[in-house]
């Protein structure tokens, strides 16, 4: 029998982040990127192809997996997903698009004023955003990413086609 050769989570998790990144990039050069319906429709492209992947993987296998293989293998390009999303985030906000943080800044004070908060408490949430911004950023996209994939990669295990078979007796005796 042939050996299939498996795509490694590493390679599928960078062309998952590669996709949200460019949809990253367009959705900022069409100023839908602050929308927050676009933001659900990269998380909800994400989401999908991480499930793909998970089916992917258990059928290169011809079925021979267990759930916490599936779940696993997602979990490793859910992994990659975040290091490269955060390092590519980062790069955005400092280096590549540094506006669009005053950008972002602009519309949450244009939402809170239109909201009706008083203009004291408005000045003590912008500055508290803008001290924290970064923090919030990181921490956003690690643990979004994280818990996305991570629910992402049990419905990809949960739904991905297993065989049953006992892992004894594929020992060579």
């Amino acid at each position: 029998m042939e050996e299939n050769k498996i795509m490694s989570p590493q390679i599928k998790g960078l062309l998952i982040a590669l996709i949200v990144i460019v949809l990253g990039i367009v959705g900022y050069f069409t100023e839908i990127g602050f929308s927050t319906w676009y933001n659900w429709v990269v998380n909800a492209i994400m989401f999908a192809a991480i499930i793909i992947a998970c089916v992917h993987f258990a059928n290169q296998k011809q079925g021979y997996v267990t759930f916490g293989n599936v779940f696993l293998h997602g979990f490793k390009i859910t992994a990659v997903i975040t290091i490269i999303v955060l390092v590519y985030t980062l790069l955005a906000f400092t280096v590549l698009f540094p506006d669009m943080k005053e950008k972002i800044f602009e519309m949450q004070q244009a939402q809170m004023e239109k909201s009706g908060i008083e203009d004291d408490k408005l000045e003590q949430a912008m500055t508290m955003m803008k001290k924290y911004f970064m923090i919030f950023l990181v921490i956003g996209v690690i643990f979004g990413t994280l818990i996305w994939g991570c629910i992402a990669s049990l419905i990809g295990a949960a739904v991905a086609k297993k065989k049953k078979f006992n892992p004894i007796d594929q020992i060579p005796g």
